[in-house]
């Protein structure tokens, strides 16, 4: 018997293994620049708002933006800063309660600064290279305003923002479709010198939205420490060394927001997939 137990916790030592560390909350955030890029700006926003409410969060990017819609398809984040509003998304159900309170965003096709190319319509027929199929700015808005004039043209995807915009400035893309506060913050960090063909009218910055599932109370922790780092001094700071991070014009906090502001954004999704 004695030699039974024995064998017994033997077998359970070697067949035992630790309890996984919790991985925290998966905060997304929608795919524009670089996994490296997003991370060194995102992760002491998420740090800051950690320390605040006790309630640690861990920044989760995809690859492309259209793996960020299938994230956000799926629910596999409790909390995302998208504005990705296709059907199948807005099925689950998130809930938006904030947005960056920044300048408004708007889409714009632009070229090279030394483009053969002058105007919309010079496109026609061309090749022009899009973030993805679900980004806003950088393709249903350019795309509806493209179909509503009869310009024909011929999309290729490369998977971010900033992917499109490198390829602009490698000389692997003649035009481009982007979002138009990112191209500007690039092109200050890269030095590209650009023209824009067409600007689309602006909309709201991009939201943040949290699961149906969330704790209302865990929503309000994160939404007032969101909200409150412009009036708090180490949330300044990082607000600023974000700004700094990517060349924006100034740093830009939080405010509120919810579901009802963005229908406009939600009505372009709509036709597109209706279409």
């Amino acid at each position: 018997m004695r030699k039974a137990l024995i064998l017994s916790a033997i077998f359970a030592l070697l067949w035992w293994r630790p309890a996984p560390a919790s991985d925290g909350i998966p905060f997304g955030v929608i795919s524009q620049r670089s996994v490296t890029l997003t991370a060194q700006y995102w992760n002491p926003i998420l740090g800051y708002v950690s320390r605040k409410t006790g309630l640690e969060l861990k920044l989760k990017v995809a690859r492309t933006g259209d793996e960020t819609s299938r994230m956000i398809e799926r629910g596999e984040v409790a909390f995302i800063y998208s504005n990705h509003f296709m059907p199948q998304n807005e099925a689950a159900g998130y809930r938006i309660f904030a947005r960056k309170d920044d300048a408004s965003i708007s889409g714009q096709i632009v070229v090279r600064a030394d483009s053969r190319y002058k105007t919309l319509a010079d496109l026609v027929g061309k090749e022009i290279v899009f973030p993805s199929r679900v980004a806003f700015v950088g393709y249903i808005v350019p795309m509806d305003e493209l179909q509503r004039r009869g310009i024909h043209v011929l999309p290729r995807f490369a998977g971010n923002q900033e992917g499109a915009m490198g390829q602009l400035q490698a000389g692997g893309a003649e035009a481009i479709a982007v979002n138009s506060s990112v191209m500007a913050a690039f092109a200050a960090r890269e030095g590209l010198r650009y023209r824009v063909l067409w600007e689309s009218k602006p909309y709201l910055s991009i939201p943040i939205a949290a699961r149906p599932d969330v704790p209302t109370s865990q929503l309000h922790a994160i939404r007032d420490a969101l909200l409150g780092m412009d009036n708090d001094p180490e949330g300044r700071r990082i607000l600023a060394a974000g700004a700094e991070l990517l060349k924006q014009k100034a740093p830009a906090g939080f405010k509120a927001a919810d579901n009802a502001a963005y229908e406009d954004q939600k009505a372009l999704y709509r036709k597109h997939y209706r279409n």
